[in-house]
C-alpha cells in the first residue's frame, strides 16, 4: 500500500467513489513548509498547495493501492504533479499541487 496524503477535493467521498472505486476513511496528517491556496484552471478553481517555509496544510492520510495511485494520476491530470513528501508523523506519502511547484 501507498499513502497519499490529500487536502482538497480527493477528501470528498463522492470523489474518492470515482476514482478509487470506494470512500478511503483515512487519518488526519499535517505537512509543513507548504501553504494551501487556490488555482483557476480551464474546468474550475482547485486546490493547491506550494512552499512555504512557515506554514502547514492540514489534510488527511489515504492507503492507496499502486493501481488507485495511477487512477488518482489520471484524474488529476497535466496540471497536478506527484512527488514525496514527509509528514508531520515522521511517515512518508505522496502529494499532488500544481505543476508550476512541483
Amino acid at each position: 500500500m501507498e499513502l497519499l496524503f490529500v487536502y482538497g477535493t480527493l477528501r470528498e467521498p463522492a470523489i474518492q467513489k470515482k476514482i478509487f472505486g470506494r470512500i478511503i476513511p483515512g487519518s488526519p496528517g499535517v505537512l509543513h513548509g507548504y501553504k494551501i491556496s487556490s488555482k483557476e484552471f480551464t474546468d474550475g478553481i482547485y486546490p493547491v498547495i506550494f512552499p512555504q517555509e512557515m506554514d502547514i496544510v492540514k489534510g488527511m492520510v489515504l492507503e492507496v493501492t499502486s493501481s488507485e495511485l495511477s487512477n488518482c494520476d489520471e484524474y488529476e491530470g497535466d496540471g497536478y504533479t506527484r512527488f514525496k513528501v514527509t509528514l508531520e508523523s515522521g511517515k512518508t506519502a505522496w502529494v499532488y499541487t500544481d505543476v508550476a511547484f512541483g
